[in-house]
């Protein structure tokens, strides 16, 4: 049975559900809809209304200060650190709420039903962004449209450019450019435990530089340069691993210029062009737990799938994970056999768009087909579920979001694939014995070039 026959969906105005495996320009909406952005619709496209039972409350801005007790360059104050589970989802009982479970969490319970549990809280609707975020998105919803074949972007700049999307490439190009700020620095952690939980921790410095989105910036900036974002990332332990790095340059009509991307080895101590640093290549260090393509829950060109938008659809997701972005949990804490400790995970119930992307019967992936829910408060992927060649249920993804209020973002703490052939799983994100991501860096071109990658590399 297709996920579109499991799901009970509902569609919003404008929405339409279809296969979009080749099209050129879609349509953009009209002035009279976009103006519902911010009245009926929240800024960035999301309904403003709660649920009927009122388990999903209105939306009434986010969170839109720093809770007391904030000092910028610490961790985040948890400003909903008095709130109580109000139940937890256990094997046992999963059946009572599989209606908003996803398919995978439904395996993960199957996978190991002693200890896989789901805390959850309240819903709060926490996603807030600034501004001129809002402005450039009303902008957008009347002017952006896809590029040929839906592998890019035209007519958008800084803001979401499909706050009301008509198809699944639309909803899936809101997550890719979603706002993230305008340059964001971070040491990371990744951990792919065995199965009784021993791990070495590898750990990153990841470097962001989101043309799209920086304050001013016009769709025919971005145009000139077919730019979106530079990407660059070095491993700095263990010693093993130390110095290789990669950079990225993200296009924006990957139909005119795919990627283009390089790494640096220390023992070869060379810079190399990668241009298989796309699709399934296995991520970095991953113990090929995660494709390329998994970084950021998805990210990259869209052209080996046929896209679906099947509809929209309340879940427990997790959101507002504070406990595991502080900065008093330990890595030992956090990291568990088979899973991440559900003690410090909240999960709560939200609207979410499902997209099912299927692999076209001329291309090549490890992933037959992929399931995404995406949350309509940030565009974000939340959770994601990819099948293999028999069409069994190999891996299931969660993103562990927050809103970083010195900004404000909606924005992740760490992302979990779990494998569920082996048994494992990874986790990248962690960063609570380090520090947290600094959004106040700023970078120029040249920091991104394959000489920076050298000396990034040497450090």
């Amino acid at each position: 049975m297709s996920i579109k026959n499991k799901l009970t969906m509902t569609l919003i105005a404008g929405a339409v559900s279809f296969g979009l495996a080749s099209t050129g320009a879609i349509a953009k909406v009209s002035p009279e809809e976009a103006n519902k952005l911010g009245t009926s619709l929240t800024p960035i496209g999301a309904e403003k209304a709660g649920n009927a039972d009122g388990t999903i409350p209105e939306w009434t801005g986010g969170i839109t200060s720093a809770p007391a007790g904030y000092e910028p360059g610490k961790f985040h104050v948890n400003p909903f650190a008095s709130d109580q589970v109000q139940f937890t989802i256990t094997a046992a009982n999963a059946e009572q709420y599989k209606d908003k479970l996803t398919a995978g969490q439904m395996a993960l319970f199957k996978a190991y039903p002693d200890t896989f549990k789901m805390n959850v809280y309240q819903t709060r609707r926490s996603a807030s962004y600034p501004q001129y975020v809002y402005d450039a998105t009303k902008e957008n919803a009347t002017r952006s449209e896809l590029a040929e074949g839906g592998n890019g972007l035209k007519n958008a700049a800084v803001g979401f450019p499909f706050p009301i999307p008509q198809n699944a490439l639309e909803v899936m190009w809101n997550h890719i450019v979603r706002y993230r700020g305008e340059s964001a620095a971070r040491f990371v952690g990744q951990a792919t435990p065995l199965r009784d939980g021993s791990y070495t921790l590898v750990k990153f410095r990841d470097e962001l530089d989101l043309l799209y989105t920086k304050k001013g910036t016009k769709p025919e900036d971005l145009e000139a340069q077919n730019m979106l974002f530079y990407f660059k990332q070095w491993v700095t332990s263990p010693a093993r691993l130390a110095g290789t790095a990669l950079l990225v340059h993200e296009t924006q009509d990957q139909v005119k210029k795919p990627r283009q991307a390089w790494t640096y080895n220390t023992g070869q101590r060379r810079v190399r062009r990668a241009p298989n640093v796309a699709y399934d290549a296995p991520g970095t260090a991953s113990d090929g737990l995660r494709t390329t393509d998994d970084f950021d829950m998805y990210n990259g060109a869209p052209n080996r799938y046929n896209w679906t938008l099947v509809g929209k659809k309340e879940m427990y997701i997790p959101y507002n994970d504070y406990r595991l972005h502080a900065g008093d949990v330990k890595y030992d804490d956090i990291i568990q056999p088979s899973h991440i400790n559900p003690d410090l995970v909240r999960y709560e119930l939200h609207r979410v768009w499902v997209v099912e992307a299927n692999l076209k019967a001329d291309t090549r992936h490890q992933y037959k087909k992929r399931v995404f829910y995406i949350d309509e408060d940030s565009w974000q992927i939340s959770a994601t579920e990819m099948y293999d060649n028999q069409d069994q249920l190999w891996r299931v993804g969660m993103l562990h979001a927050v809103n970083y209020y010195e900004l404000p973002v909606m924005w992740s703490t760490m992302e979990v694939i779990h494998d569920l052939k082996s048994g494992r799983y990874l986790a990248l994100g962690l960063d609570n014995e380090d520090s947290p991501v600094d959004f106040s860096i700023t970078f120029t071109k040249k920091d991104f070039t394959p000489a920076a990658l050298r000396r990034a590399g040497r450090r």
